[in-house]
């Protein structure tokens, strides 16, 4: 009887641990102290959108921004990795997650975060990623389509982080993204529809690849003239 005494109160602890958890959760979704100018701005509703964000080439230093402008945001895992270190006195152990957040209409970003457990890791990996967000063009860039709808990529890109090396072509409507899981969860919450992929190199590193599906994605917005570009080729 004792026994099972302190498992009923251990349960009666643990529901009333994850019932304050929530609460704490809950109450800093919605509450938000801006701590720089930029976030005073978007609390006090003077920028409405984050577009004016990226115009304006200022940095984003808080989530609650990125949470304030773009509430439709959804987050996904793509690897949680084992990793250590050796110090003086011993082997230390960290999980190392890396994560991919976007609302499926233009706005993506990637972030690793690291931790000795695993929840407060991807809490880091996904504060980063929302961080590290940015905007992508959308278009019809291929030749087989010409659609005008912004279902695709204008242009191919190709870009290259540490030894995984990929390639982004412009797909016609209907063909789907046709890519391995980790480019097809970053195109996916991107926006993209239709797109064909090519890669190379170390593609089993999944936070190189992603952050190379990224890289290509932000390489868009460097060219100012898209269609001019598009014309020469």
């Amino acid at each position: 009887m004792p026994y099972s005494k302190q498992l009923k109160e251990r349960y009666l602890m643990s529901d009333l641990l994850e019932k304050r958890e929530r609460e704490i959760n809950t109450a800093s979704e919605f509450s938000w102290t801006p701590k720089t100018k930029l976030g005073v701005l978007v609390s006090e509703g003077k920028i409405k959108n984050i577009e004016e964000i990226f115009s304006s080439g200022k940095p984003i230093k808080e989530v609650g921004i990125v949470d304030a402008l773009i509430p439709t945001l959804e987050d996904k895992v793509l690897e949680i990795a084992s990793v250590q270190r050796m110090t003086k006195n011993n082997r230390r152990q960290k999980f190392r997650v890396t994560v991919v957040v976007g609302d499926r209409a233009g706005h993506v970003g990637v972030g690793v975060g690291k931790d000795v457990e695993v929840r407060p890791a991807i809490d880091t990996a996904i504060r980063i990623a929302k961080k590290n967000i940015i905007s992508i063009k959308l278009g019809c860039g291929s030749w087989e389509c010409n659609c005008g709808t912004p279902h695709t990529l204008p242009l191919t890109m190709k870009t290259k982080v540490g030894s995984s090396q990929i390639i982004l072509k412009p797909a016609p409507r209907g063909v789907g993204i046709v890519a391995a899981d980790t480019m097809r969860s970053v195109l996916e919450l991107a926006g993209v529809k239709d797109v064909w992929t090519y890669s190379r190199g170390r593609t089993r590193d999944i936070y190189n690849v992603a952050m190379a599906t990224q890289k290509a994605l932000k390489a868009i917005n460097e060219i100012k003239n898209v269609d001019a570009v598009k014309a020469l080729l």
